[in-house]
């Protein structure tokens, strides 16, 4: 295990880097510098990373086109009016009748509260809860206004539902790791890069399985909890970093 720990060491100096940004939804919300942007510019950008990358950052620029490229100040000071073109937004299976409720959840909990750290906070102990927790209460929480439709609480993951979560942990991510390498954001202190979970993506998926970090056969949440475990024997305090060495692996080398 220590020559995969060197390796995956190594290749992590190499993806979590400036160059990574370029052709990755979290170049989103690195276009913008107040936090509030950056955490909802990043939300939708993870919850819309479904596809082609390149596909996916069009369609959050198109977006954020539509909320004039200021959306905590979209979220705050719409009028009705103002909603009626994000009626032609659409991503895959993500359409208005979600962009509408994803808009109307934010607009109300952010004429609340300043950061959306606290949403995954609802109803949490402490340090020590565990993600499945923290994610479970999070989508909970999100669908809990009266006219939540059904059909939008599909595009946020659940560990209730046995999810590996994929997008909602890249998020997450992207928002508490802060190593200073430019890439993540470091945003939120109150949850902990030990509490996080790899996203386990096909790529990183694959890659993780061909290195004998993962022997389950389907990939679930207990999948994204196994490869957790085992990063976790290479960096207790920050497993998440290997996400950069096991993506990048599987997109740019085809391992």
């Amino acid at each position: 295990m220590s020559q995969i720990k060197d390796f995956l060491d190594e290749k992590v100096i190499q993806y979590n880097q400036p160059g990574f940004i370029t052709l990755d939804p979290i170049s989103i919300p690195h276009r913008f510098s107040k936090k509030q942007d950056i955490e909802i510019s990043g939300f939708f950008a993870a919850i819309l990373a479904w596809g082609q990358r390149k596909t996916i950052i069009n369609k959050c620029l198109e977006l954020f086109s539509l909320m004039d490229n200021a959306p905590h100040d979209f979220l705050l000071h719409h009028q009705e009016e103002d909603l009626k073109s994000l009626l032609n937004f659409k991503h895959r299976t993500f359409n208005e009748v979600d962009t509408l409720y994803f808009i109307h959840f934010l607009s109300w909990y952010y004429r609340q509260f300043d950061s959306l750290e606290d949403a995954f906070l609802i109803g949490q102990t402490g340090m020590r809860d565990s993600m499945e927790s923290i994610l479970t209460r999070f989508h909970e929480y999100f669908f809990s206004l009266p006219d939540a439709p059904s059909r939008t609480k599909k595009h946020i993951a659940t560990p209730a539902r046995k999810a590996a979560c994929k997008r909602i942990n890249m998020y997450l991510r992207w928002m508490v790791r802060d190593d200073a390498k430019g890439v993540d954001f470091g945003l939120w202190k109150k949850i902990h890069p030990y509490q996080l979970i790899c996203p386990c993506d096909l790529h990183v998926d694959r890659v993780a399985r061909k290195l004998g970090l993962i022997t389950r056969k389907q990939t679930d949440w207990q999948t994204a909890l196994e490869l957790t475990d085992r990063l976790r024997e290479f960096d207790p305090e920050d497993p998440v970093k290997y996400d950069f060495a096991l993506f990048g692996l599987g997109v740019e080398e085809k391992f």
